[in-house]
């Protein structure tokens, strides 16, 4: 293959990028913006490259195939922070951390003061902990410019604008793509960005809860990323009632969240196939790379890389569908 055109500058597309033309391929990329913006769901990301953690709800192929992601993007000079994932539960839900440490791997387990040894700003507020050393987190929206730019400067075109397939294509649409993938379905998560300079987490802390469980990541400089909710839906609107929970589990995890500045809130609807697992599905020139489901930045590099060896080398990727036509 000597050239490519790529449909959407998200993750997907643009670590398809990255994987064609590290081969020499000739790669446009199309988009109907000119930049990562609030429009893709890549946008609301958490950033964590969490594959153990993930292991607790995915298919073992999410939790192999994301121990990939972290070193492909220093590989990529992104800037990954490496100090693993606290997960915690408060005192009524101590059967919550018991579960997840049963349905997980790669873990130690922590006591009170082991915690606060990791995180003192946790110190006295939770007795036992779970910490999963080997894992790390992104800032998403740094980690899209940079790749972006970095494309840019290899040759590769990007095109403000949309393009119809005509020769060897990947189609990175994520939802849009449904107007072709019939069974995709949106998964709605709704994200708030906090800044409480008063608060110093240095790693990526998950509260469970049997309703809403909490994840924060910290982004430097007081800023922190909260996510919780999962609800099928395509939309992208903003529930009050979400974004209550959202916070009060903020709240429980440290009471120094409610003194919070509320930056932003935001809401994305991630591309999912029913079995919640992503998807290579070729479809005569061109193969979908799509279904990432909330492992938008853990799989992407693995996708991207199964897709070029697919349409390179004629490697048929585990992952990889049968032609439909």
């Amino acid at each position: 293959m000597r050239q490519a055109r790529i449909l959407g500058a998200g993750v997907a597309g643009l670590c398809v990028a990255s994987e064609l033309s590290a081969r020499g391929v000739a790669v446009t990329v199309f988009d109907p913006a000119p930049r990562p913006g609030p429009h893709g769901c890549s946008w609301w990301a958490g950033g964590m490259l969490a594959p153990f953690c993930e292991g607790e709800t995915a298919e073992a192929p999410v939790v192999r195939l994301g121990q990939e992601a972290t070193a492909w993007w220093e590989s990529q000079g992104v800037e990954v922070v490496r100090r693993g994932t606290i997960v915690v539960a408060l005192g009524r839900d101590r059967r919550e951390l018991d579960r997840f440490a049963r349905r997980t791997e790669g873990h130690d387990r922590l006591d009170a003061d082991g915690l606060a040894a990791l995180e003192p700003e946790l110190a006295g507020r939770f007795d036992r902990a779970l910490h999963f050393p080997a894992e790390a987190h992104l800032d998403p929206r740094a980690a899209l410019a940079h790749l972006r730019d970095r494309l840019e400067r290899a040759g590769v075109d990007f095109v403000a604008g949309e393009a119809r397939a005509d020769g060897p294509t990947f189609d990175c649409r994520g939802l849009a793509a449904r107007d072709v993938l019939r069974d995709l379905r949106g998964v709605k998560g709704e994200m708030a960005v906090l800044r409480v300079p008063d608060i110093r987490l240095t790693r990526p802390v998950r509260l469970l809860h049997p309703r809403y469980p909490l994840y924060v990541v910290p982004r430097g400089d007081g800023l922190f990323m909260l996510g919780a909710t999962q609800i099928e839906s395509c939309d992208r609107v903003r529930r009050v009632r979400s974004v209550l929970e959202l916070l009060s589990a903020a709240y429980a995890l440290h009471p120094g969240f409610g003194e919070a500045e509320l930056v932003e809130i935001g809401v994305d609807a991630r591309p999912a196939f029913p079995d919640n697992l992503p998807r290579l599905q070729r479809m005569g020139e061109t193969i979908h790379v799509n279904g990432l489901f909330r492992h938008g930045f853990l799989l992407a590099p693995a996708l991207a890389r199964m897709a070029a060896e697919a349409a390179c080398d004629g490697t048929k990727p585990e992952l990889m569908h049968e032609d439909q036509n």
